[in-house]
């Protein structure tokens, strides 16, 4: 929480006891303030206990240290194996009955046990979750650590002086041990029977080939980590920081490690793949086909949605709102004055050449730079609609040739708390013809501002919670807040053109149609070709767009329900406080208390919301 809002709690709280009746003023003792002093010193004893264990626990992760702009293990990779994702199960049991232990519950002031709340939780979360570590994919076309990692040392891992540099060429290494780790429980997976389906394994080995290609590898240019490294040892010596026999031999160890651990790994993850390619499923439904796959799935829900809703009821949900906003579309299309059905008009806005950049790098740029321009004009207007305003600089990039997909949706990667590496919103520009100009506008405010970086800058830049808070990641809460972003923008200023507000309300019905299809794949039984029907015919999305959505759901099942369930979560808190609070209600004051917590499972964050109305109607 911010400083601002922990003195609007202490005043409301001194504005309700002033307004108690006299009887209740006389009951004050001189006992209640040595009590309201051991409240005070229980919570901030918990605060730094939390602190200090959450330090701990950022220790077992270098990656997440870099991550956060930190030096801290700067030569070392996570340990992905199976035991250690068991010692921190355990770590994060004994953390809950050591917290339980030391502090006591009613002592502790809202905010505090807000924190205490929350960090049971992910426990619980994560406890709920052990018994199916082998259903989660290894290796997949989306996230998966062997893209993953070779990015993260490109774009986070700063090169400041020479042992950064050795640090760099030691991560070379540690990420050879990571991927020997993962095809180990790759392996441990397959003899369960679980494998991905065949297009993920087809398009990690061409991930993997590209990230071994060229110098120092075969073919021709620089391979992605050679050409990163180099460019970062270069700048070193050109600063003078370091003498050009210097920056040769770092060349020469950079070059030994990608050939000596980089290229074998890689070498041995295709190998593996190919071979697991001859019994991957061609057309496989979603993991309800693995043993266990349906409980697997309601936990997956459970920690998306952070809501005990069925798969049954989401899919309902899903359905319900794909109609009311084929209504909305259907008042734009008289609007513009098109002639035809809604299917139509889903094939004019898909196909018209108006909608859409070239397919060459001036397209590519302008995609870039009319973003940036959106951008800037919704930023003007920030202050109007939020008191905390985020202090991290946002840019907007391409994604990198080696992990680029075509279609494949834009996303966006935090900067660090201090400021020194900024948020970025990246989009993949390989196929321009996936990439129309409609949605591109509820696209730039999903993932910049006022979506993404401005929530999770403001989360990171809280300087009154718990750290641990500052970095939690609730899906639900996150994508909720972006896709009701998306939404918020229009009453910004956003949208002037009628076939961008079309755009944005084809950009929520992509997630409404996410509840359907999501819960089709993995609870009822439906194949790729049936999800693809269904978002073709409700949507104009982008055919190559829909089937990488439809393959990123059947990876990671459960992660698309979050979007729409969050944002419907947000809007009736909104509407509940617009109706308790009347003409007291403060549109600004709203949007601080949705993010001047952090990241919430929607549970407690429905409880923040209500604990903040109540103050104000006590006002």
């Amino acid at each position: 929480m911010s400083h601002l809002r922990l003195i609007l709690h202490t005043l409301v709280l001194i504005l309700f006891i002033a307004s108690c009746s006299p009887a209740v003023q006389q009951a004050v003792t001189p006992a209640e303030p040595a009590a309201a002093e051991a409240v005070e010193s229980e919570s901030d004893r918990l605060n730094r206990w939390l602190d200090e264990t959450y330090e701990e626990y950022l220790q077992m992760s270098p990656v997440q240290l870099t991550m956060l702009g930190r030096k801290d293990q700067y030569d070392k990779i996570d340990d992905y194996s199976e035991e250690a994702e068991e010692r921190e199960l355990q770590w994060r049991a004994e953390t809950v009955q050591e917290m339980e232990e030391l502090f006591d519950y009613e002592k502790l002031d809202p905010e505090a046990k807000l924190s205490w709340d929350l960090w049971a939780y992910q426990y619980e979360v994560a406890k709920a979750g052990a018994e199916f570590m082998r259903h989660h994919y290894q290796f997949e076309q989306m996230w998966s650590r062997h893209t993953v990692l070779p990015n993260f040392l490109i774009n986070m891992h700063r090169v400041d002086e020479a042992s950064d540099v050795e640090a760099y060429i030691s991560r070379i290494e540690g990420i050879s041990r990571a991927l020997h780790q993962m095809i180990e429980r790759s392996r441990l997976q397959a003899e369960e029977g679980i494998r991905p389906p065949k297009f993920a394994l087809e398009t990690v080995i061409t991930q993997s080939r590209a990230l071994i290609s060229g110098v120092p590898f075969e073919g021709e240019g620089d391979s992605p980590l050679l050409a990163d490294i180099d460019a970062k040892i270069d700048s070193l010596h050109s600063s003078g920081t370091i003498s050009e026999s210097e920056a040769d031999a770092f060349r020469a160890s950079a070059v030994e490690a990608l050939l000596t651990h980089f290229q074998p790994a890689y070498q041995e993850l295709i190998t593996w793949i190919e071979s697991e390619l001859k019994k991957a499923e061609e057309k496989p439904t979603g993991v309800s086909r693995h043993t266990n796959g349906d409980a697997f799935y309601n936990y997956m829900l459970r920690y998306y949605t952070t809501t005990d809703l069925t798969a049954d009821e989401i899919h309902n949900i899903g359905l319900a709102e794909v109609e009311r906003i084929h209504e909305q579309m259907h008042e734009i299309i008289e609007e513009v004055g098109f002639e035809g059905s809604l299917q139509d008009f889903f094939e004019f806005i898909s196909t018209d050449e108006q909608f859409f950049y070239p397919n060459t790098d001036e397209g590519r740029e302008a995609y870039l730079e009319d973003s940036r321009r959106f951008l800037d004009g919704i930023t003007e207007q920030l202050p109007e609609y939020f008191g905390i305003l985020p202090k991290a600089d946002l840019v907007v990039r391409r994604v990198e040739a080696f992990r680029e997909v075509d279609g494949a949706p834009q996303h966006y990667q935090p900067g660090t708390p201090d400021g020194s590496r900024p948020g970025t919103y990246y989009a993949h520009l390989s196929d321009m013809s996936s990439m129309p100009k409609s949605v591109m506008e509820a696209i730039a405010y999903h993932e910049g501002n006022p979506g993404h970086h401005m929530q999770i800058s403001i989360a990171q830049e809280l300087e009154s919670v718990p750290q641990f808070r500052t970095q939690e990641r609730s899906t639900v809460y996150t994508e909720g807040w972006a896709l009701y972003a998306e939404k918020l923008a229009r009453e910004m200023g956003g949208y002037e053109n009628p076939y961008s507000e079309f755009g944005r309300l084809v950009s929520e019905i992509w997630r409404a149609i996410r509840l359907v299809v999501d819960t089709g794949l993995h609870a009822k039984g439906w194949t790729e070709e049936d999800a693809f029907n269904y978002m073709n015919e409700n949507s104009s999305i982008a055919e190559g767009a829909i089937r990488a959505e439809v393959r990123r759901y059947m990876v990671i099942p459960g992660q698309a329900t979050a979007y729409k369930i969050g944002m419907i979560k947000i809007e009736e808190l909104r509407a509940h406080a617009e109706e308790q609070l009347g003409n007291r209600f403060d549109i600004r004051a709203f949007h601080d208390t949705i993010l001047g917590s952090g990241s919430l499972p929607l549970h407690l964050l429905e409880q923040e919301v209500n604990r903040w109305i109540e103050s104000q109607l006590a006002s």
